[in-house]
């Protein structure tokens, strides 16, 4: 049997400088030589396996770019798959089953699968995590849909509530549900949409802004589905006829999810749009955001003022609040005091006094402002600046000391500054309390697995305003291809685009004399604003997104 070091030697894996190195903290802490490889970083936890996989003669196979085998999958059991961490990818010459372990060694799994699916089984080397990823992702709950539909009966009967309560206690309906809110969440979804259709159930998930048709289910089930999540959400369930609102928790792989839940009522049922608050965003740290290092500087240089007010504009969903709450965790210190005013509250920070709006008990954005600025803050954030009197607070709130952080629905950062002066704030009110002004979009990140090289034509990059120089050759850009781990989409994951805008002197004074958003422009980008295209542009440059993309999201 080779040798570990000869095997990643031979690989080009490693150098012998790192392998002598690896083998001296291997000696000192006495862990695996393989493993301190790992954490030194010279080796990746793949190449580890499949270094000790060709060490005993078995096949390694990457879960997250193999295609696996959907009719192989469904020859055994999930439970099974989950109990010995097994995935069935497919069949080799012989027919035997090809069989994915992270323990090549459990015979006990090699037995039962041999048992249960009658075939013999050829173990093949996976890491553990990407065995994990993969059984959540190919055994999903199909047999749960057929026990849903045997289950239910089209039987109309005459009291409809009583109907849904009986569907609702069903277990199929509650473990569909489930799946659902799991598989989203593994998914790595923002939304999920529940859309009652003429003859059947459409569910579609929101991953990484764009809509995917997941699933259609049998019209039958719809109503207990529909039943089922107003009760998880504390709605009533009575109610058809009106929009409403709620809120539900569940907890996942030990993760704590919070789903803000809308219900619309429809011609085909009702429609329940969830969207998935994942907390783990609200401790993300600036430099986590894809800020450029310019436009970070340039963002910087207003949150460390004491006071002025900072706005985030963009369109829903462009990853405003995020930006937000990675701002507050900088600036929040246990020596100041931080209030917040959302509607809703979407994630709870600790240490931070977060107040709900409550229209219907008075409690508006101006109400609780007006309230909480008698409540000595040091740093207040708005959820949204919406009306005349909000703005006006805020304003007047950034000129006596405060650090305001809020959003609007702009197209870009000096459009902010009309827009507050259309609100009828006086433009010297505007023009003193603004410090900085940032306009963002969310574009899809490339899948680093599957990109691939191109060189585009001068003239298709000239039309799109790239930005190439005259002189310049044209570069070398990335673009999708597709591959079991971005779900053939080509891309996985989103970044953000950033237009950093500071209130100058002479921005300020063009705020006074009511100058158009143009014009503000004009003069930002004189003193060094980087647009949101440019920065798309950039960003295409480094391959880590596309053209398409950029035009996509930046008008």
């Amino acid at each position: 049997m080779k040798q570990l070091t000869d095997i990643l030697l031979e690989e080009h894996l490693v150098e012998p400088a790192q392998l002598d190195e690896a083998w001296l903290e291997h000696e000192r802490v006495g862990r695996p030589l393989g493993r301190v490889l790992v954490e030194m970083g010279h080796i990746t936890e793949a190449q580890l396996v499949a270094a000790l996989a060709s060490q005993i003669g078995l096949d390694f196979v990457d879960l997250s770019e193999h295609p696996v085998d959907a009719a192989a999958v469904a020859v055994l059991n999930p439970a099974i798959s989950r109990r010995h961490t097994v995935l069935p990818i497919g069949y080799d010459e012989q027919g035997r089953l090809l069989l994915a372990m992270a323990d090549p060694g459990n015979v006990f799994a090699l037995d039962d699968v041999r048992q249960i699916t009658g075939r013999e089984a050829r173990p093949i080397v996976a890491t553990r995590d990407d065995l994990l990823a993969a059984i959540e992702r190919y055994c999903r709950a199909d047999a749960d849909m057929d026990d849903i539909t045997s289950a239910m009966s089209t039987d109309e009967l005459e009291d409809e509530l009583t109907k849904v309560r009986e569907i609702v206690e069903d277990a199929p309906i509650v473990k569909y549900v489930n799946m659902l809110i799991t598989q989203a969440i593994q998914d790595r979804a923002s939304d999920i949409h529940v859309e009652p259709a003429e003859d059947c159930l459409r569910i579609r998930y929101r991953i990484d802004g764009v809509l995917h048709e997941i699933m259609r289910s049998p019209k039958a089930i719809a109503s207990g589905v529909t039943s089922r999540l107003k009760i998880m959400s504390d709605i009533d369930i009575a109610e058809r006829r009106k929009p409403q609102d709620g809120r539900l928790t569940i907890t996942t792989n030990g993760r704590t999810i919070d789903l803000r839940v809308a219900t619309l009522p429809t011609v085909w049922g009702e429609k329940i749009v969830m969207r998935i608050l994942d907390n783990s965003n609200t401790r993300l740290a600036l430099q986590d955001l894809g800020f450029s290092d310019g436009n970070l500087v340039r963002f910087e240089k207003s949150y460390v003022k004491p006071y002025g007010m900072i706005l985030v504009t963009g369109p829903t969903g462009s990853g405003k609040s995020t930006t937000l709450y990675a701002t507050l965790n900088v600036v929040s210190k246990p020596e100041i005091n931080v209030i917040t005013v959302e509607d809703p509250v979407e994630y709870r920070l600790p240490g931070i006094n977060q107040v709900q709006v409550n229209p219907k008990a008075g409690l508006t954005f101006a109400a609780a402002l007006r309230s909480i600025l008698r409540s000595d803050p040091d740093v207040v954030l708005l959820g949204e600046i919406r009306d005349h009197e909000t703005a006006q607070i805020a304003v007047e709130a950034a000129l006596t000391g405060h650090l305001v952080l809020s959003t609007l629905h702009t197209n870009d950062a000096p459009s902010a500054i009309t827009r507050l002066t259309e609100m009828d704030v006086e433009p010297f009110l505007v023009g003193s309390a603004l410090d900085a002004v940032l306009a963002q979009r969310l574009a899809r990140k490339l899948c680093s697995k599957c990109a691939e090289e191109y060189t585009p034509e001068r003239a298709d990059l000239d039309a799109v305003g790239f930005g190439l120089l005259r002189d310049e050759p044209v570069p070398t850009l990335m673009r999708p291809v597709g591959c079991p781990a971005c779900s053939k989409t080509g891309y996985k994951g989103r970044l953000a685009l950033h237009e950093v805008m500071t209130v100058s002197e002479e921005i300020e004074r063009l705020t006074v004399t009511r100058a158009s958003s143009t014009e503000i422009a004009a003069v930002a980008r004189e003193q060094g604003m980087t647009t949101l295209r440019q920065d798309g542009m950039a960003k295409v440059r480094a391959g880590r997104t596309t053209i398409d993309e950029i035009l996509r999201v930046v008008a």
